[in-house]
């Protein structure tokens, strides 16, 4: 069936081949290739329609997403198009990432204006818990263990989605990764100096949008930040533990604060990381991604660095926290004379702070691994911790890389996979964050669609390996072997490659820098970003 998209129409319903429509006569193929099947959805600023493109191979699908406010009134349609044209330019700013709708296309026809962007076919996470029930606690953490990662990637390129909702995440049924959509309210931030000498406006944004109830005091007030939108992760959160939207949920009157503590069961650790996420005031809230990650990484590991802790020495000496037993993150960061700034806001940060006060303070050698690769460590050698290798043991192998992926685990985040021979493995989806794959052998893996945010994949084989759509902000890349590698549409934003061997490799629509590449090793068959081969 081709539909017809005049909003006029008295029977949009075409025969599939149609390029006229039988009841107004209106073009059925928009910019001549676009061929409209139905609606996704309807909102005040238009309609949502799922299409095909006749201009692929394939006729692949497409969503293409029409601007026709509902009102007609000048400021409503000058609002109405700024928020679009801001939908297109964000898009295709920070698209290039394997959990975000990439913009295929963007167009004026008809007076209207279309923006094209990929179909993601999968359920949305309220769909989900409508048809599988609530989520546990663990879930949720698997939940943030996905979803923070974006948002620190979205953030770092200075953008506020302002709508995140669970109605707006989509569980990709290709891989299972989720995927963040709709960024038809999406912010991306300017000068604050200069706006805020605009009168009638804020420093961030004109207009206040976003969904009742997911959407924090400041954002509704037209001051949105990017502690914005960890607030609507945090009612998300809450949506998937109790199935229960913000609206169900009572407020304190005096504060706006929800009270959620009565809905839900959760662990005092994780109880009190939603109430920073759920903080009515921004001053008090987690101002990022990556504090709450870090908060997270640590909890599993509480209970045992606290025994470690309380473990007395052969002589205990009063200025050694860690030989006094039943003592506190607080106290043992006072005794090492840590400040706020050394020790950190959680518990779990003090007390990391302290353990390592205190490996400095005897002289000894600390692991060059950051502490959140540290803690990943602890889940490897402890066979009582949950994960993708719960019961190996110390020593994880390549078999039990592939048993885990086979069964469904894709989040092998911060795991100590170094030196391991996964030659021609699929992981395709996976993510690998901050994972240690030094001098692994990934030769002609599939890699493709994975996350490698700040892994560490130094001297690995990554010879004639699928890495297309992969995600490696931040990696370290140096003297890998990437010959032959298909890197297409991969991000690369701030990847160490010094020393890294392209040559052969094909990085077509790749995004990274010429600084990068300067560093690497790259010879006349290498594919470079723009498509070129042997040239730059």
């Amino acid at each position: 069936m081709t539909y017809c998209i005049n909003s006029e129409c008295p029977n949009p319903k075409n025969p599939a081949a149609a390029r006229e429509c039988l009841a107004c006569g209106s073009e059925l193929l928009l910019r001549d290739r676009y061929r409209v099947s139905g609606t996704l959805g309807q909102g005040g600023f238009g309609t949502t329609f799922l299409a095909h493109d006749e201009g692929l191979p394939g006729c692949p699908p497409c969503v293409i997403k029409q601007l026709r406010p509902t009102a007609e009134a000048p400021h409503i349609m000058q609002m109405a198009r700024d928020l679009f044209a801001r939908e297109a330019k964000i898009l295709g700013k920070i698209g290039n990432h394997p959990q975000l709708p990439r913009l295929l296309d963007y167009f004026e026809a008809r007076t209207d204006f279309f923006l094209v962007q990929e179909y993601i076919h999968g359920a949305t996470l309220q769909k989900e818990v409508k048809t599988r029930g609530a989520f546990s606690e663990a879930g949720v953490k698997q939940f943030l263990s996905e979803i923070l990662p974006v948002m620190q990637y979205i953030h770092r390129n200075q953008v506020i989605h302002r709508d995140i909702k669970p109605a707006n995440l989509i569980r990709r049924d290709a891989d299972k990764q989720l995927v963040l959509i709709d960024f038809g309210a999406v912010k991306d931030k300017v000068n604050p100096v200069k706006a805020s000498e605009e009168s009638g406006h804020t420093a961030l944004t004109a207009y206040a949008v976003g969904t009742p109830g997911y959407a924090p005091p400041e954002q509704m007030a037209m001051r949105p930040v990017y502690a914005s939108d960890i607030y609507a992760i945090g009612v998300t959160c809450l949506y998937l533990l109790t199935a229960k939207s913000p609206k169900e949920m009572s407020y304190d009157p005096q504060t706006g604060e929800i009270l959620w503590q009565e809905h839900v069961q959760v662990s005092e650790h994780f109880a009190g990381v939603l109430s920073q996420m759920l903080e009515i005031s921004v001053r008090h809230r987690y101002s990022s991604a990556d504090a709450i990650l870090r908060d997270l990484d640590l909890e599993p590991y509480l209970d045992s660095l606290a025994q470690n802790m309380a473990i007395p020495t052969a002589t205990p000496k009063d200025n050694d926290p860690i030989s006094q037993p039943n003592l506190n993150s607080d106290e043992a960061a006072t005794i090492l004379g840590l400040d706020d700034s050394q020790a950190g806001g959680s518990p779990s940060a003090r007390m990391a702070a302290a353990i390592r006060a205190r490996r400095e303070r005897q002289n000894t050698k600390p692991s060059p691994v950051s502490p959140r690769r540290s803690s990943s460590n602890l889940l490897s050698s402890n066979s009582s911790q949950s994960g993708p290798f719960s019961g190996q043991g110390k020593k994880i192998t390549p078999e039990a890389v592939q048993r885990a992926y086979e069964r469904g685990h894709r989040d092998f985040s911060l795991q100590p996979l170094a030196k391991l021979n996964l030659q021609k493995i699929n992981l395709s989806g996976a993510s690998f964050a901050s994972a240690q794959l030094n001098d692994c052998n990934l030769q002609s893996a599939d890699l493709s669609n994975v996350n490698l945010t700040k892994a560490d994949l130094r001297q690995c084989n990554l010879k004639n390996a699928k890495l297309s759509n992969a995600y490696m902000g931040e990696a370290n890349l140096e003297n890998s072997d990437l010959r032959g590698a298909n890197l297409n549409r991969s991000n690369l934003v701030g990847a160490n490659l010094r020393g890294a061997n392209l040559c052969g490799a094909d990085l077509t629509g790749a995004n990274l820098t010429e600084a990068q590449l300067s560093t690497t090793k790259t010879n006349w068959s290498t594919i470079y970003p723009n498509g070129r081969r042997g040239l730059r």
